[in-house]
């Protein structure tokens, strides 16, 4: 049975468009006014910038509670449901984006990963990686909106619904049974094929991302990287924007989500850089949250009724990616003798 949809997009598109102008206006001031200047991002500053981001996430669920809770009590088509209570369906929503923002962040993480090997394979300098993430994550946003507006059409058909739960089951599993491997970006055929197909300088020219050389224009590796790093985000969105539908239908709730993971990812980047190697045990917390989120978008919704019980949902997933985090942190990988 499929859940109603409090937000439809011809009843709220003018949230939806106000909330992306005010994306805009985020990013326009970050770039414009906190990192005009290229500079390397500190610890300090990476800890101030996630705290502002999570604090930012955080007040507006809060103030989203409050509108929902507004909307959906003046709204005649669901007041005329029987035992329809507003202020239960808000607290509802709010939980729900709260659990999607939690999903989010936590598999943001292997992007992480992602990002600290090609940085250090095109040998970008730190004070030129904020830039890359920046467009990298415009970008990336641009992409998830697509995604987002395709899942919420697809996932409306019962067999998608499983077919996708499937799919985060197998890819969860693979997450947890693949060997450990370093990633070796010198054979990585998409780079390969960036690097082949693409007029490169061999070098760096400050933060520029092409330059011309000779009377032709070629790219820098600072490009290279981006491109890269689009194309990771496009495969990697291919899990997660199914793993929050499992969460919620609003996409109204999965848009806003992902959005406001995304926009701390770059000050997450710069946190846990130097010590994502120490949580050895977070893939097999992040592969069972993709199974769980599967599972819920195959079967365990339809069993309880259309909706598996959003608290539960949110202490589950709160619980795996904590749990694995610890036990990283409790039981360090011995490293082995020089």
């Amino acid at each position: 049975m499929m859940a109603a949809v409090f937000f439809p997009l011809s009843d709220y598109l003018w949230f939806y468009a106000g909330f992306l102008v005010l994306v805009l206006l985020i990013l326009a001031l970050d770039l414009g006014v906190f990192h005009r200047e290229a500079h390397e991002v500190r610890l300090r500053e990476a800890i101030g910038w996630s705290v502002a981001w999570v604090t930012l996430a955080l007040l507006f669920n809060f103030g989203f509670y409050l509108f929902a809770r507004h909307a959906l009590a003046h709204d005649p088509r669901l007041m005329a449901l029987p035992n329809f209570d507003p202020a239960a369906a808000a607290r509802q929503s709010a939980l729900e984006f709260l659990t999607g923002f939690v999903v989010e962040k936590s598999l943001a993480v292997d992007n992480i990963f992602i990002f600290v090997v090609v940085f250090n394979f095109f040998a970008i300098p730190a004070k030129y990686q904020h830039r890359i993430l920046f467009y990298g994550i415009l970008g990336a946003l641009l992409f998830r909106i697509v995604f987002i507006a395709l899942g919420s059409v697809l996932l409306q058909i019962a067999w998608v619904s499983i077919l996708f739960g499937v799919f985060l089951i197998l890819t969860g599993g693979k997450i947890l049974f693949s060997p450990d491997k370093p990633i070796d970006p010198s054979t990585n055929p998409l780079i390969r094929f960036l690097q082949r197909s693409l007029p490169v300088h061999p070098q760096l020219e400050g933060e520029r991302f092409w330059v011309k050389v000779g009377g032709r224009w070629k790219v820098t590796p600072l490009m290279v990287a981006l491109l890269f790093i689009e194309i990771c985000d496009i495969v990697f969105a291919v899990d997660s924007v199914p793993a929050i539908f499992a969460l919620t239908r609003e996409p109204l709730i999965v848009l806003t989500s992902n959005v406001f993971a995304i926009l701390g990812l770059r000050s997450l980047y710069f946190l846990l850089a130097g010590v994502i190697d120490h949580f050895h045990y977070l893939k097999y917390g992040l592969g069972l949250v993709l199974m769980f989120v599967g599972l819920k978008l195959a079967w365990l919704n339809e069993a309880f009724g259309g909706k598996f019980p959003i608290t539960w949902s949110l202490g589950i997933i709160t619980g795996l990616v904590g749990g694995s985090m610890a036990a990283s942190l409790l039981f360090p990988h011995k490293k082995p003798s020089k």
